[in-house]
């Protein structure tokens, strides 16, 4: 009898084994996790024949939105707002949500953060129709992310977080399934070929310390596993107060070649990266993007 008991036992689990491994797998038609530190408010449907989509900072003229590139998209999904916990961040709710966009290996159409995204007042009141989105110029931010499933359909994922005059801050997330020939500004096949970007913070000197987690490393090898892929590192390293520029481009080599390595003992070989070592000369107006950093870009082969 227990051994019967055990024999079935055993097939449940081998039964069960196929089905966590399909849950695992990313699932685009899916509304984005909601960040653990926060509390859902409200949530809203999404269904119109022109939703109005932005892809650039907003500004209001007479009354009127404008924007240097929108789009009117057909549009079924929904908006959910929640209110993050105050023993966390908007910071990290950014982050929570554009790890699961590069888990689901979703290409970021457009961001802005501050004062570049335009007034809060009319992304709150004019485009989201959230008046609690309503806060200060200066901390706000907002992405718009775009993925194609393997069916053909095309899945649009908007977080704009917020702080609000009396310091409660807010994420709203709207994730919305395109209708049959929506045309999206900046997605096509040729972008949808380029995967990232993995940040890696690195700290050190004769040796170095990469600051990344098992999911991005995960996420690197499963990018790489295509056949052609390639990852480029760039190395970016902040300017010292009195530090001159060929000390700082120095360390970001160094630190470059350091990751190259790490990459390629543990299976990315050096004949699949590409190294470009900026220092402190390109600076990318987005909070995560700062720092002493590598970010890792992965650009697969061409469809044959």
């Amino acid at each position: 009898m227990t051994r019967n008991i055990a024999i079935r036992l055993a097939g449940a689990v081998l039964l069960l084994f196929p089905l966590l491994a399909v849950a695992a797998e990313p699932d685009p038609a899916s509304v984005p996790e909601a960040f653990a530190q926060s509390s859902l408010e409200a949530e809203v449907p999404v269904v119109s024949s022109g939703h109005l989509v932005l892809f650039s900072p907003v500004r209001e003229v007479n009354n009127q939105i404008r924007s240097d590139k929108m789009a009117r998209i057909p549009v079924r999904g929904v908006g959910q707002l929640h209110e993050i916990s105050r023993d966390s961040s908007r910071r990290e709710a950014r982050e929570h949500y554009q790890r699961v966009l590069q888990a689901r290996g979703a290409q970021v159409l457009f961001e802005c953060s501050g004062r570049s995204c335009g007034r809060s007042n009319v992304w709150a009141n004019q485009i989201f129709d959230q008046a609690t989105l309503y806060g200060r110029d200066a901390d706000q931010d907002y992405l718009v992310a775009a993925v194609t499933d393997p069916s053909g359909n095309t899945w649009l994922t908007l977080v704009y977080t917020v702080t609000r005059g009396n310091q409660r801050e807010y994420v709203w997330v709207e994730h919305l399934e395109a209708g049959e020939g929506a045309a999206i500004p900046g997605l096509d096949s040729a972008n949808a070929r380029v995967r990232g970007p993995i940040i890696v913070p690195w700290q050190g000197g004769i040796t170095y310390r990469f600051d990344w987690t098992a999911s991005d490393r995960r996420m690197l090898s499963n990018w790489m596993d295509e056949e052609g892929a390639k990852a480029i590192l760039t190395g970016y390293a902040t300017l010292g107060a009195d530090e001159d520029l060929d000390d700082a481009m120095e360390r970001a080599g160094e630190a470059l070649q350091s990751l190259s390595q790490v990459l390629d003992k543990t299976g990315v070989s050096g004949s699949r990266q590409t190294l470009i070592k900026v220092g402190p000369a390109v600076i990318i107006p987005s909070p995560e993007r700062q720092g002493d950093r590598i970010e890792i870009v992965v650009i697969t082969g061409p469809d044959q």
